[in-house]
């Protein structure tokens, strides 16, 4: 198991969540029908960024960090995470020097999660020996995705590697493998927005809100 600092927490979102009604935020008029209600407000996750970057900071400032994007889906909370660490590092004391790489990785088929992951530019992964990286990704479900690219990144024998995803799910499908930063904790929900995807779309939805089951035939690919 991996060890944690108990300053490292993580806002969980209970079973129970009843969420917020649609028509309490601005949500865009083609996906009205499509959802069930907003369980995490732009804000919230604007706030938790803000505070994961503080966190990373504290652990990480001065180390040289290779920031690695998983793509498509961790693009906005990448770039949005970004933004805080170069506001942290014009304004604090103890700073992190950033450079950025991207890597996609494949394993959803509709809403169900595949066995098989697809890496996409993997071979681009031997750039980063001898690097601090972080890997910055949306969302963690099973676990299974993270741990090949671990797996991946460990064989071009990087200096350290450490893990922030904007969610984690509960899910009794999961391998144990935690992150090491986490913005919030999620029941077993197929969530979509904030550039999480359900076949490429929702991507353009500012919340994280729960996909209704319409939906999941309407997108169907």
């Amino acid at each position: 198991p991996l060890s944690r600092s108990p300053r490292n927490r993580w806002l969980k979102i209970p079973d129970d969540e009843k969420g917020y009604e649609l028509d309490l935020f601005c949500v865009p008029k083609h996906y009205e029908e499509d959802l069930d209600r907003v369980i995490i407000p732009h804000g919230l996750i604007m706030d938790r960024t803000e505070r994961l970057a503080r966190d990373i900071v504290r652990d990480m400032g001065g180390h040289h960090i290779v920031a690695l994007c998983v793509l498509k889906g961790g693009y906005k909370f990448f770039s949005d995470l970004l933004d805080y660490i170069k506001a942290l590092n014009q304004n604090c004391d103890k700073s992190v020097p950033l450079t950025v790489d991207f890597i996609r990785l494949k394993s959803y088929c509709n809403d169900q999660s595949t066995n098989s992951v697809k890496v996409i530019g993997g071979d681009e992964l031997s750039t980063l020996t001898g690097k601090n990286v972080l890997i910055v990704e949306d969302i963690v479900e099973t676990g299974r995705t993270m741990e090949t690219l671990l797996s991946l990144l460990s064989e071009c024998n990087p200096k350290m590697v450490k893990v922030v995803s904007l969610l984690v799910k509960r899910t009794p499908r999961s391998s144990g493998y935690r992150p090491d930063y986490m913005g919030f904790e999620v029941p077993d929900w197929f969530l979509v927005g904030y550039a999480l995807d359900y076949n490429e779309y929702f991507r353009d939805l500012g919340h994280i809100c729960i996909l209704n089951e319409k939906a999941k035939v309407k997108y169907k690919v």
